[in-house]
């Protein structure tokens, strides 16, 4: 099924709200960063990019700030990846999309107390099977705004004992708060990524050939499962 164009521009409620109105900031700041006992190893370089604080407000900010970066890129960049074997613009922003999609559905899982375990999912077998390339940047720039306003829904309404709770996902055990930071250091990780080697001078440079995947030749190396 094709996306419908016109459907980011619509509004999905017919009023407005934040999903940072009425957030306690003091209880969230009180939640703190996780330790490393609540998170694989993996995750370190993800949980170690997000700054000290609410972390419902750093997920509010950041949100502002990547679709600010999104939509200063001309569509006709969008397909642009700068090696054969790496996503493109907008396969970075639909992996994005795809893994806090799963992670919030796993803190939602252990914060409901849900000891069932779950599975990993394996990144690059989602953007191959997704048509992200068929879309507008500007589609998906407000399809991720609107899965993080969802997320914050979610975290907003969590009390203390439900931040902590833990569960197993890709046979590891995870903490409900590792998973909030988690999706934020992820995103914060991409964003630098899509800076210094998509849109840069020297990026642009080196996979100038490389702007659609027709004009692949290699296989990508597989991405660890998540």
């Amino acid at each position: 099924m094709r996306r419908l164009n016109n459907f980011a521009s619509s509004p999905l409620l017919p009023f407005s709200v934040s999903p940072l109105q009425g957030v306690n900031s003091m209880m969230n700041e009180t939640i703190g960063k996780p330790d490393s006992t609540e998170y694989l190893p993996y995750y370190g370089k993800y949980v170690s990019l997000v700054p000290d604080g609410d972390i419902l407000t750093v997920l509010g900010k950041q949100m502002e700030e990547t679709a600010g970066l999104l939509n200063s890129i001309p569509e006709s960049r969008a397909n642009f990846r700068y090696a054969t074997d790496k996503w493109s613009i907008k396969e970075l922003v639909g992996h994005i999309i795809d893994t806090e999609r799963v992670f919030a559905y796993r803190a939602l899982r252990f914060a409901r107390n849900d000891k069932t375990p779950l599975p990993g999912y394996e990144q690059d077998d989602y953007v191959s099977n997704a048509s992200f390339d068929s879309c507008t940047l500007t589609d998906l720039a407000s399809e991720l705004k609107s899965v993080r306003q969802s997320t914050l829904f979610l975290f907003k309404h969590l009390d203390e004992k439900a931040w902590m709770r833990r569960g197993l996902a890709n046979d590891s055990e995870a903490s409900v708060r590792a998973l909030a930071h988690i999706i934020a250091g992820h995103e914060l990780h991409h964003r630098e990524i899509l800076r210094s080697r998509y849109l840069s001078a020297t990026g642009r440079q080196n996979g100038e050939r490389f702007a659609t995947r027709s004009q692949q030749q290699q296989q990508p190396g597989r991405k660890p499962r998540l």
